[in-house]
């Protein structure tokens, strides 16, 4: 269901689409599929207009560190001057061959640098693998775990005084000392349901919770996650390719309704090898556990959710002592998110907890309580004190800069399709003002050194490709005239063709949208409409930026073959609009985005060039949920429909995305019932293609066959694709991809035909 994950898959799709175009059928299609999949990540990173590119600092923030040609190399600004810190040599083993570097860290003093190597995927992304370190001075190279199996661990990290790693490996965690190679594990009994140091399907996947363990600052404590799935079922995917006898590939898998699994906080104390479990109040099965961080060497500060995430209690813990005090808590009528769609939440090092300030006795911290996300300080005795105000939400915050009282963050007061740099005064007593120069309208994000003196920029809107620059800060000037935007930016244009637009409903919601019209555009012509849907609260889709209105699942051009293509951001959508439209959508999924959208659509009709007898939609995941509801409860609007990886019923879905946005099924299970498009399944009149992976883990396959079976039992005739052992985002088989779209391509142009009549 995680918009930013469909978002990645459209673009590897829109670049997918460029090469089978520009290169010869026979060139393309004997080239490794393995091959493609890696230029395409590649490519997908410059393209991705969700984030910007991710800056590795220096700890001063006068420089920053990068890989180059499998060596890392630091930056020093202004003057950009470029010094290799690890170089090739340095990362190859006795008799081996270098080492390939997918990520790295140094430690707290730069005296060594921890690699990560060899890497593989759990789940969404390539937290195992092996690592090693390289003492910088004696350039020593030595494995980490190298007792433990191939690529088995995650999460590795340098003791702040650089003595020790830490890691975990098949559910447990280990200490290991650098000088002598000992190992001492801190758990011993993690398996598949009783897990150390990382997490279960459904934290990893609704928390980005991943890595599950923090040294404390004095390197004598950790503090780490236990969480026992025990109670969980498992969920059952069927393999039936992979041998002639069906293989069962278990999931511990909490579907709404269930209890969520058991979060417990312990903390290991290296000098007497004991486990503190901290006496967090409250049953563990019955409240989640997203967030932690270190104040002091002996204090823990925890981040505590009820069930249905709309009370958050902080928790100040004296682990020494294991005394456990609650000092500042918050209540929402729906919920309270506890991380921003704005930050990159599926970085293999996301963090996002406290960020301390005034000698550490406050921190920054987001809420939403006055109408708008803004930004508060949070004293340890729990003070609250508003930073920012006004009518506008913060979107994630960048930098805080004690030295200078200021502090930066994103924001786009009066255009929620776009977003820029802003800034206002520590302490609360000052206005926001806009640092990003006018001129530029589109997409500016910011990564900002830690001393707030310099930031990386990158801009982008419909009609210009990602340019970038490095900046200094508060005056936004760039440090190299000749590499700045300004002189990227006439390169960077491209013929503009999106046209973003506002619909008005007959309700007086006002929804923004963008709009791509068929080459030749003759407005005497009538033209047939594909919209593109996800309108749930994990996913905006109007926003101006390079590629936003791409369809690679399209084969050719839709402009081009005579298609109107849209999409709109209903209410319940993550647009920077304020709480009240972003959570109006509480306990009606399936209902308020679903109607929100047909009344814009009634709108649309009224154009003069929309032909109504031609409407097409179609999405991925919740947007597949979408689809189907259109199709089920505005048949008179939407005449094909083509849906993947759809929910087709709320009730399979796992507890902590649903239950954050729907409440509880044992409350209000009328809910569920009325938003799930099986419920509605039964009024099909138009044209269904409905498409869905065998072995997603995600939005499991058993919504087809239940979907399937209630169109089959009213007579609806459908066309039906079922992916054997694909995952959510289909990525695997040979093949694949150039099957689903042209299927999709077929389908639409058979059922919806394109051009002006």
């Amino acid at each position: 269901m995680t918009q930013v994950w469909i978002r990645l898959i459209l673009a590897i799709f829109d670049i997918t689409s460029y090469l089978s175009n520009t290169l010869s059928n026979d060139y393309f299609m004997n080239i490794n599929p393995r091959y493609i999949l890696v230029v395409l990540l590649l490519l997908t990173a410059w393209v991705f207009p969700i984030h910007a590119q991710q800056i590795n600092w220096t700890e001063d923030g006068n420089g920053y560190y990068r890989l180059e040609n499998n060596e890392v190399v630091r930056y020093d600004l202004p003057s950009n001057e470029k010094t290799i810190i690890v170089s090739q040599a340095d990362v190859t083993p006795d008799g081996g061959s270098p080492l390939s570097i997918r990520e790295f860290y140094l430690s707290d003093d730069k005296s060594k640098v921890l690699i990560y190597t060899n890497t593989h995927k759990v789940w969404r992304l390539d937290t195992e693998g092996d690592y090693w370190v390289l003492d910088l001075a004696s350039k020593k190279l030595q494995q980490i775990g190298a007792e433990m199996p191939e690529s088995s661990l995650r999460f590795a990290k340098l003791s702040p005084d650089a003595t020790m790693a830490a890691y975990v490996s098949e559910y447990n965690i280990y200490i290991e000392d650098l000088a002598t190679g000992k190992v001492t594990p801190v758990t011993r009994d993690g398996h598949r349901r009783m897990i150390y140091g990382t997490f279960d399907w459904a934290y990893e996947e609704e928390f980005a919770c991943r890595d599950g363990f923090q040294w404390s600052p004095d390197s004598k404590r950790i503090a780490f996650w236990k969480i026992d799935a025990s109670t969980i079922r498992d969920f059952y995917m069927i393999n039936n390719t992979d041998s002639i006898y069906s293989q069962i590939i278990p999931v511990e898998y909490p579907k709404v309704g269930q209890s969520p699994s058991g979060a417990y906080i312990g903390v290991y104390e290296l000098t007497d090898q004991k486990t503190t479990w901290l006496d967090i109040p409250g049953e563990p099965t019955e409240h989640y556990i997203p967030r932690i961080g270190w104040n002091t060497d002996k204090d823990l500060f925890v981040q505590q959710l009820n069930r249905k995430q709309n009370h958050s209690i902080l928790f100040k813990c004296d682990v020494s002592k294991n005394k456990v005090e609650s000092f500042y808590e918050e209540k929402d009528d729906a919920w309270i998110d506890v991380m921003s769609v704005w930050d990159n939440v599926y970085g293999l090092t996301f963090h996002h907890a406290f960020q301390w300030i005034n000698k550490n006795k406050e921190f920054v911290w987001t809420s939403e309580q006055d109408g708008w996300k803004h930004l508060y300080r949070i004293s340890d005795s729990g003070k609250s004190t508003l930073i920012t105000r006004g009518d506008y939400d913060v979107m994630n915050l960048l930098c805080v800069d004690e030295k200078n009282n200021l502090v930066y963050f994103h924001a786009s007061p009066s255009n929620a399709t776009r977003k820029y740099l802003y800034k206002t005064r520590l302490d609360g007593k000052g206005e926001a003002e806009q640092v990003t120069p006018m001129g530029l309208d589109g997409t500016h994000s910011y990564t900002i050194s830690p001393s707030g003196k310099y930031a990386y920029h990158r801009f982008q809107n419909s009609y210009t490709k990602p340019v970038s620059e490095f900046v200094t800060l508060p005056d936004h000037k760039p440090l190299d005239d000749s590499t700045s935007i300004a002189a990227k930016i006439d390169d960077a244009r491209v013929e503009k063709t999106v046209e973003f637009f506002k619909v008005t409903t007959a309700d007086g919601v006002e929804m923004d949208g963008f709009m791509v019209k068929p080459e030749n555009f003759d407005s005497t012509k009538k033209y047939p409409v594909l919209f593109y849907v996800y309108t749930e609260p994990w996913g905006a889709e109007v926003k101006d930026a390079y590629g936003i209105a791409g369809n690679g699942m399209y084969q050719g051009s839709l402009a081009k073959d005579g298609y109107i293509y849209m999409a709109l951001d209903n209410r319940g959508t993550p647009a920077p609009k304020g709480r009240e439209w972003r959570k109006s959508i509480y306990r009606k999924i399936g209902r308020i985005n679903i109607s929100d959208q047909a009344a814009a659509a009634r709108e649309i009709l009224k154009w003069p060039f929309v032909d109504p007898d031609r409407i097409a939609v179609w999405g991925w995941s919740g947007g597949g949920s979408a689809t189907l509801n259109l199709l089920f409860q505005y048949p008179e609007i939407y005449k094909t429909g083509i849906a993947v990886a759809a929910v087709a019923n709320q009730l399979t879905y796992d507890n902590i995305y649903q239950e954050r946005y729907m409440g509880l099924p044992q409350e209000n299970m009328e809910d569920f019932i009325q938003g799930s498009p099986i419920t509605h399944a039964k009024n099909l009149e138009g044209n269904l293609l409905y498409i869905h992976g065998t072995g997603d883990d995600n939005v499991h396959f058993a919504n087809a066959e239940m979907l399937v079976n209630e169109l089959v039992k009213h007579n609806k005739q459908f066309q039906y694709m079922a992916y054997p052992n694909r995952s959510h985002g289909m990525g695997e088989g040979e093949g694949t991809f150039m099957h689903v779209s042209t299927m999709f391509t077929n389908f639409l142009k058979e059922h919806c035909p394109g051009g002006g009549r």
